[in-house]
C-alpha cells in the first residue's frame, strides 16, 4: 500500500532533531513522497533543499498570505528561480486567510493573484491556503481558471489544501478542476460537517495530507503531527466513505500522481 503526504513542512526547526527518524517512520508506514511546501522565500528554500537530499521528498514553492507583505520584486524573483528545479512541482501555498489577517487584505489579493499568474508561465499547479475568505477564493479562483485555455494547467489547477468551505463550494472548485485535500480535522470527534463533505466527494477528487507539524489526528491531536500519521487520515476517509484503506490509498496517491506528476519526475533525489 502507498500513500502520499500531499502537504508537510518538514524544514520547521521542530524536525531538526529527528527529521530522518520522521522519514523513516513514514517509509514504514507506506508514505512513498512528501511534498514539502514552502511558506516564504527562506522555506521555499530550504524544501528544495530537503527535496535535493531525500528521494522521496518534493518541493513546492510560494508565499503564504500571512507573509504577503514580503513578496516583492526580489523575493517573488527568487522564488521564481527556486522554481525551475526539477523536483519542485507545485506554486504555493498562496491564498487568502482573513483569520489572522497578519498582511493586509489587499495585499493578500495581489500577492496571491500574481504567484496564479506565474504558476501559468511555469504550467505548475498551486497549492491554495483558504481560511476564512471561502467565497473570495473561490471567486479569484474562477476567474483564473477561466483564462487557462490551452495551459497544461486546464484539468488540473491545483489543490485547495486542508479543505475548510462547504459542500457547494467543493463541487465549484471540482467543476473547475481543482483536488480537495483532507488533513487531520477529518478524524477529530467534532468533524460532523466536514465528514458528510468527504462522504459526499468523488474518489477522484481527494487527496491526502497532514500539513504537519501542525493538525495531527487523533489520538495524537494536540502534539507534533508528521508524515506517518497520514495513514490514519486516510483510514478515517477509507471508513467514512465504507471502502478499503487500500482503495483509498490507491485513489489518492493516483490522484497526486495525476496533478503534481510524481511519476514522470522519476528518482531525482538522493537517499540519507
Amino acid at each position: 500500500m502507498t500513500l502520499i503526504d500531499t502537504h508537510a513542512h518538514l524544514d520547521y526547526f521542530k524536525f531538526d532533531a529527528d527529521r530522518a527518524e520522521v522519514l523513516e517512520r513514514a517509509r514504514s508506514a507506506g508514505v512513498a513522497a512528501i511534498l514539502n511546501v514552502g511558506v516564504d522565500v527562506p522555506s521555499s528554500r530550504r524544501a528544495v533543499a530537503l527535496a535535493e537530499q531525500y528521494e522521496a521528498i518534493y518541493a513546492a514553492v510560494g508565499m503564504h498570505p500571512h507573509d504577503a507583505k514580503k513578496l516583492d520584486g526580489a523575493a517573488l524573483a527568487e522564488l521564481r528561480d527556486l522554481a525551475q528545479h526539477p523536483k519542485v512541482v507545485a506554486v504555493g501555498e498562496m491564498g487568502l486567510d482573513f483569520y489572522r489577517d497578519l498582511s493586509p487584505r489587499d495585499v493578500q489579493r495581489r500577492a496571491f493573484k500574481s504567484q496564479l499568474a506565474w504558476a501559468v508561465k511555469l504550467g505548475k499547479p498551486v497549492i491554495i491556503h483558504d481560511r476564512d475568505a471561502h467565497q473570495e477564493v473561490l471567486d479569484v479562483l474562477t476567474d483564473w481558471a477561466a483564462g487557462l485555455g490551452g495551459s497544461p494547467l486546464a484539468g488540473r489547477p491545483g489543490v485547495l489544501h486542508t479543505f475548510s468551505g462547504d459542500l457547494e463550494m467543493a463541487e465549484k472548485a471540482m467543476e473547475l478542476g481543482f483536488y480537495l485535500s483532507i488533513s487531520g480535522p477529518v478524524t477529530y470527534q467534532n468533524a460532523g460537517r466536514l465528514s458528510g463533505i468527504v462522504q459526499a466527494l468523488p474518489l477522484d477528487r481527494l487527496l491526502v495530507e497532514t500539513d504537519c507539524p501542525f493538525l495531527a489526528p487523533h489520538p495524537h491531536r494536540g502534539r507534533r503531527n508528521e508524515p506517518a500519521y497520514v495513514r490514519l487520515v486516510a483510514g478515517r476517509i477509507a471508513d467514512l466513505k465504507g471502502i478499503s484503506l487500500e482503495e483509498l490509498a490507491e485513489a489518492t496517491t493516483a490522484n497526486a500522481q495525476r496533478l503534481f506528476g510524481f511519476e514522470s519526475l522519476g528518482s531525482k533525489g538522493k537517499k540519507e
